[in-house]
This record gives C-alpha cells, structure tokens and sequence, in this order.
C-alpha cells in the first residue's frame, strides 16, 4: 500500500515537472533557424527539444533494424542467435508440458497416453535421460515390450543413464524367464551401483537359485558394507548359505570340509535348526558327544524341533529306553510346556511301555492342540494300555481330519515345504517352523512318527454293531494307521 502511494507520487512529481519545464521553453525567447535546400525554418526551444527526441529515437530505431538483420544472417546461417534461443525456449516449453503431462498419466496408470506423450517430449527436447525414462516405462505399463527394451539398449550409451537402462533391461529378463542374461545383467547392475539395495537383492536371489554359494557369500557382504542389511539378518543369512555350501560338500564326498562348514553355519546362527543338525552329526562323526548335545540344546532352546530329537538320539543309538528317557532330560526339561516337548516324552515313555507316564506327559495336548502326530500318539497310548479297538481307531479316524502340525512355512507366499530348503519360491531364506494354514499340508518324507504308534492291533474286529443292531464293517485301522503315522519325528529315537 505505502508503496503504490510513492509510485503515484513520483509519477504525479514527473508529470509536473515536464509540465513546467514546456512551459518554460515555450516562454522562453530566443529560437534556431534551420536552412535546408533553400529552405529556413524557425524552431522555438520546445521546437528543438522535440526534434532532437524525436533524432534519437530515429537513430535508435535505425540500429534495432540493422542489428535485427545481422541477426537474421546468422540465424539463415545456423548461428546462435536471440531468434533461435527463442525458438529454443519455445521447444523447451511444449518438451515440458508434454513430459508433465507423460508423467501424470503414467501415475494414473494410462499408459498409451504416456507413452504418447513421452515420444512428443523426445522430439522437443534433447534430454534422453529423462524422455527415455518416460518411454520406457510408458512402453511397459502398455505392454510394448520392444519399444521399452530398445529404450532401455539406448540408455546405457550414456554414463549417466547407464545404470539405469542395465536395471530396466533385469527386470524385462527377469519377467521373460530369462535368468542366465538376467544374472549377468545383475552383476553389471551391481558392479555400477554396489550400494543398491534392489540390484543386490536381486543379485544375491538368482546367486542363490544358481546355487552359486560363494559368488552369494560375497555379495551378501558387500551389502553389510554398504549398510542395506541389518548386521543380525547377515549372520543369519550368511549361516544359509555356508550350511548350504556344507551339504554341496556332502554330496561330493568332501566331508571334512562339510563337517567345518556345517560347525560355522551353526556358530553364526544357533537357532537355525538345519545348521545345528548337520553340525551336531558332524560331531557325532568325530566321536565328540559333548559338543553335539550342546549345539542341540542350544537349538532346542530357541525352537523345539523334530529333527533336533532324532539328531539327539544318534549321539547313543544303542542305549535303553530307561537310560534314553534320562539323558533326554537335557531337552525337555528346557521348554516343558512345549508341544514338541510333550509328545518328545509321550513317545520315550511309549517305548519304554510305560503308557501312564505317556498319558501323564500328553496331558491335554489332545484336546487343546490336535494334530495328526498328538492324536496318533494318544492311539498308541490307548493301545498299550489294552483299549478297545473301537477306541484306537476313532483316535487314528481323528488323526485322519487333523491339523498337521507345525512344518516348513514359506512366509513370502504361506505355501508349506516337506523339507528344509535355502530357495523356495517366494525368495531366499523364507522357511519358518510354524503351523500352515489350514488346507496347506505337504507332509515331511525325511523325518516319520516313531514306528512305535502304528502297526496291527491284535484280534482286530472288522465288524462292529450300529445303533440298529446290524453289524458295519469297521475302518481298516491299519490303513488308518498308515495315514495317521505321517507325520514329523525323530526315526532314530525308535525304541519298543
């Protein structure tokens, strides 16, 4: 406001002041005569004062035109000119408006409109690292796969975009199934970028489905390095891939070498219970029991397991069930309320035919968590204290509908795994312990219920009475058995 008010009061004092000075030089005597072509013309003061305004914008005018021309020259010439730095400025403009335009329809998902509009800012401007980009991904949202890869091809002539058409074109050979180009697209991806976190993921993923073990171990550092893992995640993961290396090992008969493998996979990650496994036979082997009941407990404590048990039970194969059911105490007194724990002592306790004490061990387990495995043990228990046939073969009928129990869940997908794996389908290193949803089932074939719990029952009635009297051929228990005994446990902790 005060602002406006001085600007009014400087053009009213210019006004004012122009006012009085033609007033003056109209007043004012005296005069100048100009002689031209025989001609003289008188000029008051306000006269000249004109003319000589009127010189100057004339000459001024002259040299605007003379300078537009020279400029006209070089512009018809392919000069830098202010003519061509505004065609330029123009070319710039309608470039950007069409590359906002691009960039909100590709937000909205329209991807022929941006593919449309990225092609017009192609043709006006001259910033491939940024039209391209827009091409590629336009290309792509509408399905034009050649045009996307041939943008991406002309990315990478450019330092700047290099990195950029390489990652582009993984994820065309990822999504085409293309995983040998796609492998060495990563390790030049990586190789550029060593910090990305997606390219190394990436990477460390197809190492990982190559079983490139190694070549997986070093990228798995290098992303420790670089901060895009947390230090824990490493140790666990790198404990995957070692136990991993461990088995290749095992295969080519290179066991001292798998042995050492398999005893570092279980020291980076103690509660990986395929490492402590491995690495507790491994000391089996070399007659060092103490070490392997101490790597079992140690994984026992973090997460009850099956394979646990039966990697415990190899330590003294030969022994009694009496003298088993005492030396397991280094188990099951850790986590007694366990499931796991519970039908661990449940089976000891039947092997040793002691089917109260394996009663007493179930306890409610039946009730509150039924599974195959919990109600086929509660079979057997029915079993050995001479039950009625009638009575085991509705325990294994219900073992038949059960729950599973626990097994190897893939957290990426939720789709369950018989056996422990490094890779699955949903990525590396997604195998959890936990119980699947219901429906998933995929039964283990490495670990079997103890052949203890199944089996004939002896005088097996085929024919029992229905409420009318008549007489129904009862389930075949046998083959009751026979389904309901698939389940997970230890086979070396078999004893009757």
């Amino acid at each position: 406001m005060l602002w406006s008010l001085i600007k009014i009061l400087i053009f009213v004092a210019a006004v004012t002041a122009l006012t009085y000075g033609a007033i003056e030089l109209m007043e004012l005597d005296g005069g100048a005569v100009v002689s031209f072509a025989g001609m003289e013309v008188s000029l008051s003061p306000l006269q000249i004062v004109i003319g000589f305004v009127l010189l100057v914008l004339v000459v001024w005018l002259g040299i605007k035109i003379f300078q537009f021309l020279v400029a006209l020259v070089h512009f018809l010439n392919g000069d830098e000119t202010a003519i061509s730095r505004y065609f330029t400025r123009n070319r710039e403009r309608c470039g950007l408006d069409a590359l906002s335009e691009g960039m909100v329809a590709l937000a909205s998902g329209e991807g022929r409109l941006a593919l449309t509009k990225a092609q017009r800012a192609g043709r006006y401007l001259n910033r491939p690292e940024l039209t391209g980009l827009l091409t590629a991904q336009a290309a792509e949202m509408a399905g034009d796969r050649p045009t996307a890869e041939a943008t991406y091809k002309a990315l990478l002539t450019d330092d700047k975009t290099r990195f950029v058409g390489v990652r582009g074109l993984l994820k065309q050979k990822l999504e085409a199934g293309d995983t040998d180009t796609a492998m060495k697209l990563a390790e030049k991806a990586f190789a550029l970028r060593p910090k990305h976190d997606e390219t190394s993921s990436t990477l460390l993923q197809l190492q990982a489905e190559r079983e490139d073990w190694s070549g997986a171990r070093k990228t798995l550092a290098a992303k420790l390095r670089g901060g895009t893992m947390p230090r824990d995640v490493h140790k666990r993961r790198d404990a995957v891939l070692a136990l991993s290396e461990a088995r290749d090992m095992l295969a080519e008969g290179k066991d001292i070498e798998a042995r050492a493998a398999a005893i570092e996979a279980n020291k980076m990650s103690p509660d990986l219970i395929p490492a402590a496994v491995m690495a507790a036979r491994a000391y089996i082997d070399e007659k060092r029991p103490r070490y392997a009941t101490r790597i079992l407990t140690a994984a026992w404590r973090a997460q009850p397991h099956p394979d646990l048990a039966a990697a415990f039970a190899e330590i003294e194969p030969n022994e009694d069930p009496q003298a088993r059911i005492k030396r397991f105490r280094a188990l099951t007194r850790l986590k007694p309320d366990h499931p796991e724990t519970k039908m661990l002592l449940a089976e000891l306790e039947i092997a040793a035919e002691n089917f109260p004490a394996a009663r007493r061990a179930m306890g409610d387990l039946a009730e509150t968590d039924p599974t195959k495995r919990s109600l086929t043990l509660m079979a057997a228990i029915e079993r050995g204290e001479g039950s009625d046939d009638a009575i085991v073969t509705a325990w294994l009928a219900k073992a038949l509908t059960a729950s599973p129990g626990p097994q190897w869940i893939c957290e990426a997908d939720g789709k369950p795994y018989p056996q422990w794996q490094p890779v699955t389908d949903g990525g590396f290193d997604t195998l959890r312990w936990k119980t699947p949803p219901d429906g998933e089932i995929a039964m283990p074939g490495g670990t079997e219920m103890l052949p203890l719990i199944v089996g004939q029952v002896e005088d097996r009635s085929h024919e029992q009475p229905d409420e009318d009297g008549s007489t129904v051929e009862a389930p075949d228990a046998e083959v009751l058995d026979a389904e309901a005994s698939d389940t997970s446990e230890p086979a070396e902790a078999k004893q009757k």
